[in-house]
Parts: C-alpha cells; structure tokens; sequence
C-alpha cells in the first residue's frame, strides 16, 4: 500500500448501530483516487435507483484522498456526497480545514454511511477505532457551542469535528455540513441528508503520521510553493484580501450578480469588497492544514448589537455577492452577520443568499406581501430584512419554512409566475459570476451534473487574448493552445470548458484544493501535480491519468444522474439568461442565445463522448474508463 494512503474505509450503519471497516486493495486508491469517485464507487454499487435523499437508505460519504496529510499547501481537503434534497441529483460538496488532514491522523481515508439512528448520535474515530455515541445533548446546538462542548467532554482541544447546526436538524434543503464552525461542505444540501440520519458529528482524533514515498520531493514542491506565493499576483490578492479580493475585478467585467442577476454590475461594490473587509474589520488571517496561502479572513463587527466574532470567520466572495449585491445591500456588517447565521445554523451562504434575493424579487413585483413576510420589507437593499430571513430560514420559522425549501420549490408554492424570477440550474441556485460576461461558465453551469457550480471549471479570463503567460503555459499542459476572443463562445471555448471541468474535477477526486493546484492562475500547475502525487505515492503518475481520473469521476456523477432520469433536457440556463441585462456596465443589453446555447451542447456532449440526445455517458464510453459495470 502506496505510504499516504491509511488504507481504512470505515462503514457504518446507523439503524443497527454497527460499524466495520474495510481495507481496499490499493488498485481501488490508484483507479478512483479518493474524494468524489471514491464515494461514488460504493453509492452507485449499493444504493437502490429512486432512493429518497432524506429516506435511510440514501449513502452519505466523507472521504480524503491519497496526498491529504501531507506536509504541503492545498492538500486538506474533503469531499461529501450522496443523492442531493435539493436537486433530486447527486449531491456533491468540498470543504478545506484541519478535519480533512485529522480524518487521515485518525486512521482512515474514509467513511460511508447507512441508515438512520433512533435518537441523536455522534462519531468517535480515533486511531483506527470508531464508537457510535449519544449526541442528545448537542441535538439544537449552534457549531461553536457543539464544539466547545465536545472539547471539554472529550477533553482535547485538538479535535477536529464535521458537523451540522440547527438547519440540518431541521432538514433545510441547502443546509451545509461545517467544520472549525466555519468551513462548509456547502452546496447540494449534503447537512440534510446528515440531519436525516440523526446525526450531529463526526469528531476525529488521532497520531497517525502520512508519509511519502518521496519526502524530498515533497519538501521541494512545498518549498517552492512558498517562494512563488509573492510572485503569482492572483494567489497573493488571496492571501491579502481572501477571495473578496476579486469583487472589483468582477465588477468591472459586469459579472457582479446584482438585485437577483437583473444586473451584472453593483453601485455599492466597494463597500462590500475584500479590500474595504481588510482595511476595516480583519482581525487575522486563518489557514488550512498546511497551507501558506491563508486566505480565510477572520473579522469582527457589529451589527445592530450583535457581535460578529473571529471564530465564524469572514464572509467568502460568494457571500459578499449573494448577500451583498444579489440583494442589492451595500451594508458590510450586514452581510458579515448573515454570514456568521449562516456559519452557526450551518447553511449554504450561494443558496441561503440567492434564495433571499429571489423573494426579493418576487416581493418588488408584487408577487408576495409584507404580511406573507411575516411583516419583512424585502425590498433590495435592505441589510436588515437580509438578517431577519437567514434566521428565519434556520429556523423554519414562517416564511423562512418555504424558502427553507430553496428557490425552486418556493417558486412551485409562490406561483403567479414566480418561476421567471429563477436563477438555478438542476433547481441549485447559480453563483456569483455571470455568463453573459463568462461564456463558457454558463455552459457549465448548465451541463454540471450537481447542478449550478463556479469551482467546476476554469473561468473564460484565463483563456482570452491578454492573459498572464502563467495561464497559457499551465492550460497549454491540458491541451488548451488557443486563447479566445474575450467575451466570445466559439467551439474552442467549449474545448476549454470541457477540459478544464476535466480537470477541475480531478482536483475534487485527489481532495486538492483549486487555490493551489492549478491548472492557470494558482501556486502550482498541472505537471507540479503529478509530480506532487508521485512523490506522495510512488505511482508513475502523469497528466494523462490526472485527466483520466478526472474524466471518470465526470461519468460517474452523471452515470448516477442518469439512472435517476436526468436528461439533455436538465442541462438548461433559466430563462433570465436570455433576456438582456439591465443596468450599466460592459453586460448591460447582453443575453445568451438559446440557439447557440444548443450548439454549446451538442459540442460538449461530443467532446465528452456522451450520447447527444440524452447528453448521458455512453456504454462504450464507461468502458473505455474502467467502468463496466455501470456500462449497463
């Protein structure tokens, strides 16, 4: 067995409060990896087609993959996944941290889980062993309380703990699975599914070392690493602002979501920026396990008498946008303190936010009232009503108990036409970068088997006339020798999109963080990444099988998709995206077309070797991947 790997897969079944584990043999490591297509290994072989995501027999999985614990940036990541509540689809969710390196220090790589417990439970791992034990008492509790109590009862600091908050108690749709209390396993409302089981943690402790075959090079790639930091000026902006760095930029371009994606620029962008976050109420700087790039903020503020504190962390870009823009709110501290809700309930910032500024749309044209509100102005703009309807959300209290439901099922109740207000794809709410500026982004969205997703490939800048000569030489290891037009979508943009997306989810498959590992703009690129996974395995690993694990975890997302009766025709934009954009900016008037919008499909469809009119994977392309037995 490759050094890094643990070798330990841990199952568990809550129904009967049985734990075992499993040692796969390491060809099953070399073949998926870990992360998603490790997790989809053993959902697409022992889960029943049509299972219920909040039913007991939907699998939920947590898994690292071969390098996490190693002593380099980027690696300590984790990967969750079964059938998504709020899509009907796979579900499918990344989170950074302490826990995914600790999960390795604990003994294993792994853990899938059946079932569902009689009353409240938590997971002990430590060290190669795992108990079942009661959590009845941390059963309402919000993340930093949960933690402070395990702390003390397990009487260890140093525990890390993947948990849910009072929102996936309750079963919220985007509910988010949360570790050091504010990093999530966010989209596809995987803290539901964990919620359905009744179960509260998973808490990991543990010594284990994680070795590499080849330590040196794994001390040079790091040290590399480090060096490069102040000279790739887009790793810096992070490491200086965190990701809220890029909201002036996306602003500029006219790909700043505002008030529910009318517009693509924001008046009030400055206030909400990364820049005016670090100026103004930065009080640290945090990391994940490992890594020098630290571009986690923690801030502390006000907001009408409630404290916003450094352990919730600080709000991402994402959560500046839908939050900020999306809503039409230029109130920092506002979306600081829906941030911090968001953290403690554990909820998906993208959905919660974009859920909210769909209401808010619907209540601008008169399609709901301050009294079914609950007595909430949800007029854009307003920072306050903003707060108010996270909480309510969390709680599933009045209106907040539909759109608990998230946009499209709240569009479904709503009714009066509510549905143009949309903007989801496989009813997952879309995040903060607009396609009419980022063409081929909205191809993805589109195609993403779990649904809207902005971490699934590389944005059109890094791929057009004018870029840094860092991108081409990365995206040129890939295959992608062709920079674009800026703004335009030919047939070459859709290569582009392909294989990045290829290759964006090998990242999500090897559990390494997209900050860091490339392929454009990041510390390290393609080859650096083989290079960093043959040290760590003593595999003769080069891009060629990056990208084939890659191209395998695609298929098998949407192998499983398939056998739920998704079809080309989920792969769609909603219908505001063809509609021009109003506001200023270089997007103002812009709207996709639908006819070009097929042509993007049927290209895609062709390059990934899928069946054009179902846009679903081939037999013979599941073959030629190692996968035969789903080649049904």
């Amino acid at each position: 067995m490759a050094k890094s790997i643990a070798g330990t897969v841990l199952h568990v079944d809550l129904s009967e409060s049985k734990l075992w584990v499993e040692h796969p043999d390491e060809s099953l490591y070399r073949k998926y990896g870990g992360g998603s297509a490790m997790a989809l290994h053993y959902i697409l072989k022992e889960m029943a087609p049509g299972t219920d995501p909040l039913s007991p027999g939907n699998i939920l999985t947590v898994f690292s993959a071969v390098p996490t614990g190693l002593a380099i940036s980027g690696q300590s990541r984790v990967a969750v996944n079964a059938r998504s509540p709020l899509t009907n689809a796979v579900g499918d969710s990344q989170a950074g941290g302490f826990f995914p390196a600790s999960l390795k220090f604990a003994g294993f790589d792994g853990i899938v889980i059946r079932g569902k417990a009689k009353k409240p439970v938590y997971l002990l791992l430590n060290n190669g062993k795992a108990e079942i034990k009661d959590a009845g008492h941390l059963w309402g509790k919000f993340t930093a309380e949960s933690e402070e109590i395990l702390k003390k009862e397990l009487e260890d600091s140093r525990i890390e703990i993947m948990q849910i908050g009072p929102a996936g108690e309750k079963l919220v749709r985007f509910a988010a699975i949360m570790n050091m209390r504010n990093r999530a396993n966010g989209r596809t409302g995987m803290g539901a599914v964990m919620g359905s089981k009744m179960l509260k943690a998973i808490v990991v402790q543990g010594n284990q070392r994680v070795e590499a075959f080849d330590k040196q090079e794994i001390v040079r790639l790091n040290r590399d690493g480090i060096k490069r930091l102040d000279e790739v000026l887009d790793v810096k902006g992070l490491n200086i602002n965190g990701t809220g760095d890029v909201v002036p930029f996306q602003n500029s371009i006219g790909s700043l979501p505002t008030r529910n994606y009318r517009e693509g620029q924001f008046e009030g962008f400055e206030e909400i920026s990364g820049e005016t976050v670090t100026k103004t109420i930065l009080v640290d700087r945090d990391t994940c396990f490992g890594c020098v790039v630290r571009c986690k903020r923690k801030v502390e503020t006000e907001f009408e008498g409630n404290k916003v504190l450094p352990a919730y962390g600080g709000a991402e870009y994402e959560t500046l946008a839908t939050f900020g823009s999306y809503c039409g709110n230029n109130d920092l501290a506002s979306i600081q303190y829906a941030n911090q809700l968001c953290n403690a309930y554990g909820m998906d910032a993208i959905s919660c936010g974009a859920t909210i500024a769909f209401a808010m749309d619907c209540f601008q044209n008169g399609l709901i009232s301050q009294e079914e509100t609950g007595g909430i102005d949800l007029g854009f703009g307003n920072g306050n009503a903003v707060v108010e309807m996270v909480e309510k959300i969390g709680r599933r209290e009045g209106f907040g108990d539909l759109l608990a439901e998230g946009s499209v099922k709240a569009a479904e109740k709503i009714g009066k036409g509510a549905a143009s207000f949309l903007a989801t794809c496989k009813r997952q709410e879309i995040p903060a970068h607009a396609p009419q500026a980022k063409r081929s982004l909205g191809l993805v969205y589109a195609v993403n088997p779990f649904g809207a997703d902005h971490q699934s490939s590389e944005h059109d800048p890094m791929y057009e006339e004018g870029g840094a000569e860092l991108y081409f030489e990365r995206l040129a290891m890939i295959g992608l020798n062709n920079p674009q037009v800026p703004g335009t979508m030919e047939d070459e943009k859709v290569r582009f999109a392909y294989l990045t997306e290829v290759f964006y989810s090998a990242l999500d498959t090897y559990c390494l963080c997209q900050f860091v590992w490339g392929p454009a703009w990041t510390l390290y690129g393609p080859a650096e990444m083989a290079s960093m996974l043959k040290a760590a395995t003593g595999w003769d690993v080069d891009i060629q099988e990056l990208m084939i694990v890659g191209e395998r975890r695609l298929n098998m997302l949407r192998a499983f998709n398939a056998r739920e009766g998704f079809t080309r025709g989920d792969d769609r934009l909603p219908e505001k995206f063809f509609q021009p954009l109003a506001g200023t900016g270089p997007t103002s008037g812009m709207a996709l077309d639908k006819d070009h919008f097929e042509h993007e499909k049927d290209v895609y469809y062709k390059l990934a070797g899928w069946d054009n009119e179902s846009g679903n994977p081939t037999r013979s392309k599941l073959v030629e991947l190692g996968l035969e037995w789903l080649a049904v």
